[in-house]
């Protein structure tokens, strides 16, 4: 018998707990930088060096932390359920924790691309350093969806919650948009799990399961409720 599809979408609550710093803190800066000066194409026309050096930081950051319970429960859940994971998050930590599925919606901090060409796309684990070249001359900079960028990858996310029997947003506060649009196109009979230490406003949809919770605890709550629902064995 087929599995069931389980679509989640992630944000940055899943990875805060392996350490990695949102720019939602209380102060509402981003490793002590506003936004606005580090992940804009307008900061990466006055600075690019600073933008290098922000997201060179972020790298080290995300390289020097473990996936945590919650990303190892989803990966675990593959053994289930046709697993499919949105995340907004840059990070890798999916794919370390066994994930196989997994698409990022706002770019990926262990890549790098052409400042002119966005097909031209390379691995990278160090640091990203003015003057480092594209083959086709243009400065690199990091593969990551910058705020007032488009979102190439929204539109291959909408048929894969269009095809969700069971949903599942993890450590989403769904502010930033477009990503926070994709549960409109969930089938309203679908239930929606939602785990969060603060539940974001999802009122206006049908059949939503709410677990007030950091996403290591929401985890283990979700996988209690999947069990006694009958829709694990």
């Amino acid at each position: 018998m087929a599995k069931q599809k389980l679509v989640v979408l992630t944000g940055a609550g899943i990875s805060a707990e392996s350490g990695i710093k949102t720019f939602r803190d209380s102060d509402g800066l981003w490793e002590n930088h506003r936004v606005e000066d580090v992940a804009t194409p307008r900061a990466w026309r006055r600075d690019p060096e600073l933008v290098l050096e922000f997201y060179n930081m972020r790298r080290k950051n995300v390289r020097d932390a473990k996936p945590n319970k919650a990303h190892l429960a989803l990966a675990e859940l593959e053994s289930h359920f046709d697993v499919s994971i949105i995340t907004q998050n840059i990070d890798d930590l999916h794919e370390r924790a066994g994930s196989t599925k997994v698409m990022h919606l706002h770019g990926e901090i262990f890549k790098m691309r052409s400042e002119k060409n966005e097909q031209l796309i390379y691995p990278i684990d160090g640091d990203i350093r003015l003057g480092d070249k594209a083959e086709d001359g243009a400065q690199l900079r990091p593969h990551i969806v910058w705020f007032e960028e488009a979102v190439p990858m929204i539109e291959h996310a909408i048929p894969i919650m269009q095809s969700a029997d069971v949903f599942l947003l993890v450590g989403s506060s769904l502010v930033v948009y477009p990503a926070a649009g994709l549960m409109d196109y969930l089938k309203p009979e679908v239930p929606k799990y939602v785990v969060d230490k603060v539940i974001p406003p999802v009122n206006y949809y049908s059949n939503i399961i709410p677990i007030e919770k950091p996403a290591t605890e929401g985890m283990e709550v979700f996988v209690q409720l999947l069990s006694s629902a009958g829709r694990m064995p």
